[in-house]
C-alpha cells in the first residue's frame, strides 16, 4: 500500500486529540482550585454555568470584558517565561471590570498554537488559575485550539473573557466626579501588558542582554523586570466600591495616564496629573533613557508607575489611602479634578521624567 492509499487521520494532519484530552485532565484541578460561590469550576462540558443568586446578587447588571497579553507573549516564548502571562491575561480583563464597579465572577480562556505543547500550556493555564484566585473569580472553561500552519513553531496566542456583576444601584459611571476631587494613583508592578512593541524594539535596537542583571538593579535579571505580571487591584478596591466611597476608576493601559483617565470623567471637568507627585520607577526611567523618549510620549505610552487611578472626594482621600495601603497597595496623591474642557493634562517640572524644562501634555 502506498502512502496515498493509507487512511487519513487528524493526527496525520498535525492535530493530536489525545494531547488535548490529556491537557484537559491536567488542568481540571487548577480550575477546581478557583471555585467560588456561584461556580463549581468543573471542566469538560460544552459551556460553563454561573449562579448569580448563589453569589448573593439581588438586582445585578452583568459586565463583560475580553483582552489579550499582546506582544509580551513574544518575550514569554523566547525566554521561557510562561508562569506570569496568565496573570497578565486575567488582570487585563478583571481590572477593566472593576472600574465599572463590577465584581469579577467567572473567566474563560482561549489558547491557540500550531502544535500543542502540553507542558507549556499547563504552565500558562496554571498562571491563569493563579490570576483568577487573585481576582476572586472562577475559571469555568476555555478552549485549546491546535491549528497547524497558523502559527510559527513554538508560538501560541492567548485571549481571555471575563464576566462580572454589579448591583444596579452601585454601577460606577463617574457621573458624580466634580471639581475639587482628588486622584489617587495605585502603583503598578512594572510595564504590565502595554507598550511591549516599543519595549521589544528598544531591546533589539539597543542590544539588551535580557539574561543579565538590569543596569538599575544588579539583584534581578532584566527579563524578570520586564515580565513581572500585571497587578490585579480587585481585592483592595471591592470593599470601597461596595461602600460607594469611590467616584471613578481608570485602569491605566494602552494610552497611558493621558488617555485613560478622561474615559471615566463626565463632561465639564478636566483631570490634572502632577508627575512630581511620585518617584519615577527605575524600570520606567531605564526605558525612557534607552529610547530618549520625551515625557509627553511616556505619559501616553506606559503606565509610568501607576496602574490604577481612583477618583475620590477630597475629604475622603486620606482615609481611603490608609485603607488601600492596609490592603497592600502603594498609593500616591497624583492630582486633582478641575472645571474645564473634558480631558486630562499631565505636567511636570524640569528634571521630572528627565525633562529639560517644565512640561505638560494634554489630551482632550
Amino acid at each position: 500500500m502506498t502512502d496515498s492509499d493509507k487512511p487519513y487521520t487528524y493526527a496525520q494532519a498535525g492535530v493530536s486529540i489525545a494531547a488535548g484530552n490529556a491537557l484537559v485532565r491536567a488542568i481540571a484541578p487548577l480550575a477546581r482550585a478557583t471555585r467560588r460561590p456561584g461556580a463549581d469550576a468543573d471542566l469538560g462540558g460544552f459551556g460553563g454555568m454561573f449562579d448569580l443568586k448563589a453569589a448573593g446578587f439581588v438586582d445585578p447588571l452583568l459586565v463583560a470584558a475580553n483582552d489579550g497579553v499582546g506582544t509580551k507573549l513574544k518575550l514569554a516564548i523566547e525566554w521561557d517565561r510562561h508562569e506570569g502571562v496568565g496573570v497578565d491575561l486575567v488582570a487585563m480583563c478583571v481590572n477593566d471590570l472593576i472600574v465599572q464597579g463590577a465584581e469579577p465572577l467567572f473567566f474563560l480562556d482561549y489558547y491557540a498554537s500550531g502544535k500543542l505543547d502540553a507542558a507549556i500550556a499547563e504552565r500558562v493555564v496554571a498562571s491563569i488559575a493563579e490570576g483568577c484566585k487573585q481576582a476572586g473569580c472562577a475559571l469555568i472553561g476555555g478552549e485549546t485550539a491546535e491549528m497547524p500552519g497558523m502559527y510559527a513553531d513554538g508560538d501560541y496566542d492567548l485571549a481571555g473573557f471575563c464576566v462580572g456583576a454589579v448591583e444596579r444601584e452601585n454601577v460606577l459611571t463617574g457621573g458624580e466626579i466634580a471639581a475639587g476631587d482628588v486622584m489617587l494613583g495605585l502603583a503598578s508592578s512594572g510595564v504590565h501588558s502595554n507598550g511591549f512593541s516599543l519595549v521589544r524594539r528598544l531591546a533589539a535596537d539597543r542590544g539588551w542582554k535580557l539574561d543579565r542583571p538590569a543596569l538599575f538593579d544588579q539583584d534581578r535579571l532584566l527579563i524578570d523586570h520586564l515580565m513581572a505580571p500585571t497587578r490585579i487591584y480587585v481585592a483592595s478596591l471591592l470593599p470601597l466600591l461596595r461602600a460607594r466611597r469611590i467616584k471613578g476608576l481608570a485602569h491605566i493601559t494602552g494610552g497611558g495616564l493621558l488617555e485613560n483617565i478622561p474615559r471615566v470623567l463626565p463632561g465639564g471637568v478636566h483631570a490634572v496629573v502632577d508627575a512630581d507627585a511620585w518617584a519615577q520607577p527605575r524600570l520606567m526611567a531605564f526605558l525612557q533613557a534607552q529610547g530618549q523618549i520625551e515625557p509627553e510620549e511616556m505619559a501616553r505610552t506606559f503606565n509610568c508607575g501607576i496602574g490604577m487611578v481612583a477618583i475620590v472626594a477630597a475629604d475622603e482621600a486620606a482615609a481611603i489611602t490608609a485603607e488601600l495601603e492596609a490592603a497592600g497597595e502603594t498609593v500616591f496623591a497624583i492630582g486633582h479634578i478641575d472645571e474645564g474642557t473634558h480631558g486630562c493634562t499631565v505636567k511636570g517640572t524640569m528634571e521630572t521624567w528627565s525633562a529639560r524644562a517644565d512640561w505638560s501634555a494634554t489630551h482632550e
